[in-house]
């Protein structure tokens, strides 16, 4: 199907389990014996209760058999927070947000409230103690305790709906590679491309890219992070094209590197040499491993080839609500892998003056193993 004729019903929207992500949390704040926590982070925010504006703040207190959560939000936010939010009493502040959220801490008599210390700036921090301490005796004394990555932990593992989601996601942008490799033509700006890619991303049903869009060509190509830009596309040499879309707020992510014109044996030897690293590293990929081993797996591949030194990065990172989450996969890491998580596997080749490889998959872990996502081919194409 070409994109042009795709419409959004092509992609499915999934109806997520808000419920049950709240009893997990809460769970999990009983067990660290944490009476409340203040989230702050929006991502964390949309997994919890489904608000995807720019503008909230969430309370959730875990006491009690069901656990109690406030959603404080602006004016600007009345209906859709209303449309939106489930599982939380929505309240829209006349003040500030976060000073409102400060005075139901006292008014519900928390004594411990946790905060999302990996997310929350200093100044905000500084915020929340004035605005307690301006209660007097009552806000004086409730101890503000650090909690990070509690949530981040809890969204590691996907359940069924998150992963039919991101299947979504993740057809969306593999439908759209045909798109980017009909845009590019010698003379062609990098940026002309990614404009064409993202504007179809959008006319299929994509609310966003997942980050900028990175076509880098020619020399260019062996910039690992090389965003789109002016430079016309080369009448030869490596291009990459690493995109994603986000598609009812998950994201997708996959690296296809192409060539212009003939294909000299030099550029050959580096990309079947990251294509054997990256299905080596896939291969590695199942329930009790640990991160660092996928990591280790292809990068043993490029060492063998004689290229380990130009891998400049880690091997992949997990995907979800965000394009870069736990778990990470790089040298030293020993998280171990479980059914439910899905990463990236992305080993590459830079090269400076010459250009560079990268392919990258998204793969979900399986009871049995694993299952690769993404399924646009490996072959090499040369346009």
């Amino acid at each position: 199907m070409s994109t042009e004729a795709c419409q959004l019903s092509c992609y499915h929207i999934f109806v997520m389990d808000y419920s049950l992500r709240q009893k997990r949390l809460a769970m999990e704040l009983r067990r660290g014996h944490a009476e409340a926590l203040l989230v702050t982070h929006l991502p964390n925010i949309f997994y919890l209760c489904g608000f995807t504006g720019s503008a909230g703040v969430l309370l959730f207190q875990a006491g009690g058999r069901t656990p109690r959560i406030t959603f404080f939000t602006d004016g600007r936010y009345t209906q859709q927070a209303k449309a939106e939010v489930r599982g939380a009493r929505v309240v829209i502040a006349k003040s500030a947000v976060m000073a409102e959220a400060c005075d139901a801490v006292v008014k519900n008599r928390i004594r411990k409230l946790s905060f999302e210390s990996d997310h929350l700036p200093y100044i905000f921090y500084q915020q929340i103690r004035h605005q307690l301490r301006s209660h007097g005796r009552a806000g004086a004394g409730i101890k503000l305790r650090p909690l990070p990555g509690v949530i981040e932990q809890l969204r590691v593992l996907k359940d069924p709906v998150e992963i039919a989601q991101l299947r979504a996601a993740v057809k969306l942008a593999a439908d759209l590679f045909p798109t980017a490799l009909s845009a590019i033509r010698p003379g062609v700006s990098e940026a002309s491309v990614a404009g064409e890619l993202e504007l179809q991303a959008r006319k299929a049903g994509a609310e966003g890219m997942s980050f900028d869009t990175i076509v880098a060509a020619g020399l260019r190509s062996a910039l690992p992070h090389g965003r789109a830009s002016a430079q016309p596309i080369p009448d030869s040499g490596f291009i990459i094209l690493d995109y994603g879309v986000i598609l009812a707020g998950y994201c997708s992510d996959m690296t296809r590197t192409v060539h212009m014109g003939a294909v000299s044996d030099a550029h050959r030897r580096m990309y079947e040499a990251v294509k054997v690293a990256q299905l080596a590293a896939i291969e590695s990929v199942r329930p009790g491993v640990e991160t660092g081993e996928v990591d280790r797996a292809g990068r043993d591949k490029l060492k063998k080839a004689g290229f380990d030194s130009y891998f400049t990065h880690s091997t992949g990172h997990g995907v979800g609500i965000e394009v870069h989450e736990l778990p990470r996969l790089a040298k030293g890491q020993n998280q171990k892998l479980q059914p439910g998580m899905v990463i990236t596997i992305e080993p590459g080749i830079y090269i400076a003056n010459e250009g560079g490889v990268r392919i990258e998959d998204m793969v979900l872990i399986t009871e049995s193993g694993h299952e690769v996502l993404t399924p646009t081919t490996k072959d090499l194409i040369t346009l």
